[in-house]
């Protein structure tokens, strides 16, 4: 019996995998610069596009993640959302550390850094994480 749970898995892995390959994301005309969408049926399928960063959550990237998702939220004819990782090695490394490296504690709380970053908290629609890769 333990033996099926890891057969199953990876199996749905595979199969998620080559589901996966045949996306042909686009970048909505041009509008991101971070995440590339696809919709396929009711389905909105998100791909955060920063690759040679493993996907690092930026501020522009969250940006524009939550301006997408909440146009996703006012269309009825989407019912949910994947969200996964461009590339291969990374679904997405955390926060870019980059961006904080010359900031304080006292100057991020003041001015609320990340505070934009909970907006995907308000999206009704079901959000699946497609985890591929590091997380």
């Amino acid at each position: 019996a333990r033996q099926l749970v890891p057969l199953a898995w990876n199996s749905l892995r595979r199969s998620f995998s080559s589901t996966m390959a045949r996306f042909e994301p686009h970048d909505c005309n041009g509008r991101f610069k971070n995440i590339l969408t696809e919709t396929r049926g009711r389905v909105e399928v998100v791909f955060l596009n920063r690759p040679r960063a493993l996907n690092a959550l930026s501020n522009e990237l969250m940006t524009e993640l939550g301006d997408w998702l909440k146009e996703v939220d006012s269309n009825h004819d989407i019912g949910a959302v994947v969200l996964t990782g461009s590339g291969t090695k990374a679904f997405a490394a955390g926060a870019d550390i980059k961006q904080m490296k010359d900031t304080n504690f006292a100057e991020n709380y003041r001015d609320n850094f990340l505070g934009h970053w909970t907006a995907i908290n308000d999206i009704r629609k079901p959000i699946i994480a497609a985890v591929n890769g590091y997380a």
